[in-house]
């Protein structure tokens, strides 16, 4: 959904408009506006981005880490914090200009251009066209903490059998290849967005996106050594509850962050990600509790993150009836892909990737399509199934052929998986020469 008119972006109780100081340059790159501050906004931007990069660092290092086998622990939060160092770098090069600039063809385009590369002609004066009350500096941090958390996603579907070699190439071409034009096309002047499909915080962008790629890596890679036989059992949960906290607390600054503004839409934002959180943990313990006649914690919290990314596409579109309802159906949905579905298909899937963020977030964005209202936000009116459904289709299709061209990239050239001794020995000692001391 991400955007907003300048109406909806100034107070008109607080009115701060940037003075001689701030004033617009001589010349504005196509996707820039003149900076019109609204410093409460802007103050609350500020506070969202710090949220959302605390759900890469360390609320999904921690929840990723303390699901798998202790020899692997860090050699999984080393690839969150790889994602977050590559895309970072590359953002600033030329992932923000790819994914926001101007295409040149706002009614159907594909990817950004180029001209804002290395953030040429951004300056504090300046502003997106899209969020006119924010500086166009807090606008690309916020935005870039979004691009963090796609790729080091995906990782829960290849933990423990690839090589960081490999993931560091994956990383560096998934960012351009995949996240950027995906990225363009639903939220910077590209062809979905323009279509009119909805996606409020990164339903489709962020969750389907990797959570498609992360199916596709699992695929290609093939299960691990023992996969269905070993015990393969989480080594700390403790880890991964303190993860799920984070998440759930920063996510708040993903959804409610994605109203741009401290306004009405931040606030039914943020409450409908509370409230669909702890709807779709009730839901998914409840099937469990019937499935395996235990609840276990490990489920609480998985249902946990079901929620927030199934209400993620909606979070600022429908009213807590709406998230209600996605919360109990996205629960156990969830479920079923991380449970059923692998089991059915035996594929190796490490952490759910696809079965908790491509689930949820389809589950989530078609619902949006339904229960989508303009009595909280005017962007819902042009609602329908239809948009949700196409846009889908396009991001799962690029998400799918661009994933795999960029394995059979990394196949060809670092390798994929570690040899079968490393891979039982251990990817923290085999890759990185490090391990966790009793």
């Amino acid at each position: 959904m991400k955007s907003r008119t300048l109406a909806a972006l100034l107070s008109p109780g607080l009115g701060l408009i940037a003075g001689p100081a701030l004033a617009a340059p001589p010349a504005l790159l196509a996707h820039q506006a003149p900076l019109v501050l609204n410093e409460a906004s802007a103050a609350w931007i500020l506070t969202s981005t710090a949220l959302v990069l605390l759900m890469t660092l360390p609320g999904l290092a921690l929840f990723y880490g303390g699901m798998v086998r202790r020899k692997n622990v860090l050699a999984t939060i080393a690839h969150s914090t790889a994602a977050m160092a590559i895309v970072t770098v590359l953002w600033f090069i030329v992932g923000y200009s790819l994914s926001f600039g101007s295409s040149g063809e706002a009614t159907n385009g594909f990817i950004g251009g180029l001209q804002a590369a290395f953030l040429n002609g951004v300056t504090p004066s300046t502003a997106h066209s899209l969020a006119p009350g924010l500086p166009e500096f807090l606008w690309i941090a916020y935005q870039l903490t979004f691009a963090i958390i796609t790729p080091a996603l995906i990782a829960g579907a290849f933990a423990e059998r690839i090589k960081f070699s490999a993931s560091i190439l994956f990383f560096f071409l998934w960012h351009l290849i995949v996240y950027a034009p995906i990225c363009h096309q639903v939220w910077g002047g590209g062809w979905m967005g323009s279509l009119g499909v909805l996606d409020f915080a990164g339903g489709a962008v962020v969750h389907v996106n990797a959570g498609v790629a992360g199916l596709v890596a699992a695929l290609v890679l093939g299960p691990r050594h023992g996969h269905g036989r070993d015990n393969m059992a989480p080594h700390n949960l403790a880890f991964t509850a303190i993860g799920a906290g984070l998440l759930l607390v920063g996510w708040l600054g993903f959804n409610a962050g994605s109203a741009w503004a401290a306004d009405g839409i931040a606030a039914v934002a943020a409450f409908n990600t509370l409230l669909a959180a702890a709807a779709a943990a009730v839901a998914w313990t409840a099937v469990e509790w019937i499935d395996h006649k235990k609840p276990t914690l490990l489920g609480l919290l998985s249902g946990l993150v079901a929620g927030l990314v199934g209400v993620t596409p909606a979070a600022g579109l429908v009213d807590p009836k709406g998230a209600f309802i996605i919360g109990i159906i996205s629960g156990p949905a969830c479920y079923a892909g991380a449970v059923w579905l692998k089991r059915a298909l035996k594929y190796d899937d490490s952490l759910d990737a696809f079965g908790v963020h491509g689930i949820g977030g389809i589950v989530g964005a078609l619902l949006t399509g339904v229960l989508a209202t303009a009595a909280i936000n005017p962007a819902a009116a042009g609602a329908n199934l239809l948009n949700q459904a196409i846009g889908l289709i396009a991001v799962i299709a690029w998400s799918a052929v661009g994933t795999f061209a960029i394995l059979m990239i990394c196949k060809f050239t670092t390798g994929l998986r570690v040899p079968k001794e490393e891979e039982i020995e251990g990817l923290d000692y085999t890759q990185h020469g490090e391990t966790i001391h009793p």
